[in-house]
């Protein structure tokens, strides 16, 4: 289950925007956050996704949920104006934001280019 962030598990996990005027990351590892509302249809198509990447990039991103809807000034902080929007959020660097419903393999190359993380492959190494 990915975890849903509120303002102030926000602030202490991501950016505490009250206190820093200049981006200033918490987290110990890079995250990705998604911004959307339990009444959108591509929202939900990405849901089973971002539970997908969860668990294949575990120990290595952090991925969370923001629900507009219930989190209205977090959604105006980074002035999102439609969902599903995600922002990438490496460990160094600013944050980037993508918009719209996006394919796994698209998540998976920006993890791999925004983050510089790549997935654990499932196959043995072949010894020849």
């Amino acid at each position: 289950m990915l975890e849903h962030l509120t303002k102030e598990t926000f602030q202490s996990k991501v950016f505490n925007y009250e206190t820093n005027k200049e981006w200033k990351f918490e987290g110990n590892k890079p995250c990705m956050i998604d911004f959307y509302a339990d009444w959108c249809g591509p929202c939900k198509m990405v849901a089973p996704i971002l539970e997908e990447l969860a668990k294949e990039y575990e120990g290595k991103v952090d991925i969370y949920k923001v629900n507009t809807e219930e989190e209205q000034e977090l959604a105006a902080v980074f002035g999102i104006r439609s969902i599903p929007s995600l922002l990438f959020v490496p460990l160094d660097g600013q944050p980037q934001m993508a918009m719209g419903a996006l394919p796994k393999d698209t998540f998976i190359k920006a993890i791999k280019d925004v983050f510089g993380v790549e997935k654990e492959s499932k196959a043995g190494v072949d010894k020849k």
